[in-house]
């Protein structure tokens, strides 16, 4: 296999020694590249030779002298160099299987790449690696490989995944273990499936595989379930067990090895009518993509930037901010902190219900564009209306359900303002006015 060369930067190292556009880069070293991984393991190194085969199929060998670390300056027409793969499971709890019909084709694509979670921190469920890929993986010392696991019980994962390769795929995790590599594991929580004494095996497993850290998140269910697994949301009393046995276990691990290592989502304490934990118990905070400390540190963060901000008691004015039903509660008292410095600006919290999704997702990430504008039609809405970046893709300008900011701020008459989720941004965005 061989990838093309798309273009190559000015005067970088490679463009000095001739090599163009339409070039074929076959190996580097004598390794030969497959995609974005060996590319960029092995062009680091001060003294390369690359193979390259020239568009009229003749193979020359280039010798090439750069700074270690420097950019070779190659572009490729994608950016991992090969085809994104997706998923081979069919996973009891996909939330993707759950999205209704007619969305943007780029919301159903089931993401299962192991490249995509070295460089961007995506979790791979291991199904999808081959042979080669685990090897070239431990030679190359990758880590932290993150992991969805959900149960380290063979049989119950085949289950769980619709995958009858799904068990053997766990072999992986001891053979990562015995290379030294670093281990981020995720388990989605389903009541009476993988929670109970299946997931205080899984936690045992994971203990002796050396993992570094353990998020489990509650299994989230839309109205979109027809035709699939029946499974039941988490109520508050199955919450607090499940609760229970994660932070008993995260005790042990603190007593044994100094860290936690194992966490609950904040949905979890939220769920269970139990307060927050405090900074300190996050340990840094390793699991924020899965929801691990999000609303503790959002709260650190205003705490923090209040701190360090000049400000004006007489400032008077009126803005809105909205979230998810789930953290309202929470940011409530986080926009408080707020109000006690600039006592004059009136914030107007609002919580959204999902009715999108059928009501039970209840998250800040999942609200669409739609359920804004029915919901806060008629409202206070002051002088700009604040919602956090995670509602949005990636370029920040379309909801779940493709509705756009702009159509938002037009139907609502309100100047809708992004705030990137940080502390720092939102008592900036509230503290400035328009």
């Amino acid at each position: 296999m061989s990838v093309t060369i798309k273009d190559v930067e000015k005067h970088s190292a490679a463009s000095k020694k001739g090599v163009s556009a339409g070039d074929i880069l076959l190996s580097i070293n004598g390794n030969e590249i497959v995609d974005v991984l060996d590319y960029r393991f092995y062009q680091v190194n001060s003294r390369l030779e690359l193979e390259i085969q020239k568009p009229d199929g003749k193979i020359k060998k280039i010798k090439i002298k750069k700074q270690e670390y420097e950019e070779l300056g190659l572009e490729f027409s994608s950016y991992l160099m090969d085809k994104e793969r997706s998923c081979r499971n069919k996973c009891i709890f996909c939330f993707i299987d759950q999205l209704p019909e007619g969305m943007r084709d780029t919301l159903y694509f089931k993401d299962d790449d192991s490249r995509l979670s070295f460089l961007f921190g995506n979790y791979i469920t291991l199904t999808n690696l081959t042979e080669h890929e685990i090897s070239r993986i431990i030679k190359m010392h990758i880590s932290p490989i993150n992991i969805s696991v959900h149960t380290t019980n063979p049989e119950l994962r085949c289950k769980m995944m619709n995958n009858r390769f799904a068990g053997k795929a766990l072999d992986a995790l001891k053979r990562f273990s015995e290379a030294g590599l670093s281990m981020n594991c995720q388990i989605v929580a389903c009541p009476g499936i993988n929670d109970g004494e299946e997931l205080k095996r899984t936690l045992e497993d994971l203990e002796k595989y050396g993992v570094e850290c353990v998020a489990v998140v509650p299994v989230g269910l839309t109205r979109y379930r027809e035709n699939l697994f029946p499974l039941t949301p988490y109520t508050p009393e199955t919450a607090a067990d499940t609760l229970d046995l994660i932070e008993s276990f995260g005790d042990k691990m603190k007593e044994k090895y100094g860290r936690r290592k194992v966490y609950a989502a904040d949905e979890f304490y939220i769920k269970a009518k139990r307060p927050l934990p405090e900074p300190d118990y996050y340990e840094g905070y390793p699991a924020l993509e899965n929801g691990v400390g999000l609303v503790t540190l959002l709260r650190e963060e205003v705490a923090f930037a209040l701190e360090e901000r000049d400000f004006d008691p007489e400032k008077s004015y009126t803005v809105s901010a909205a979230c998810g039903e789930c953290t309202y509660e929470e940011l409530k008292k986080t926009l408080s902190l707020i109000n006690a410095k600039y006592p004059n600006i009136k914030i107007n919290l609002y919580k959204i219900k999902n009715d999108f999704f059928g009501g039970q997702i209840d998250v800040t990430g999942l609200v669409t564009g739609g359920d804004l504008i029915r919901q806060l039609k008629g409202r206070e809405l002051g002088s700009k209306l604040l919602i956090p970046s995670c509602m949005l893709r990636f370029e920040g300008d379309i909801f779940l359900d493709d509705v756009s900011v702009e159509n938002v701020g037009r139907e609502l008459g309100v100047a809708v303002r992004v705030t990137e989720g940080s502390g720092e941004s939102i008592v900036e965005e509230i503290s400035k006015e328009d």
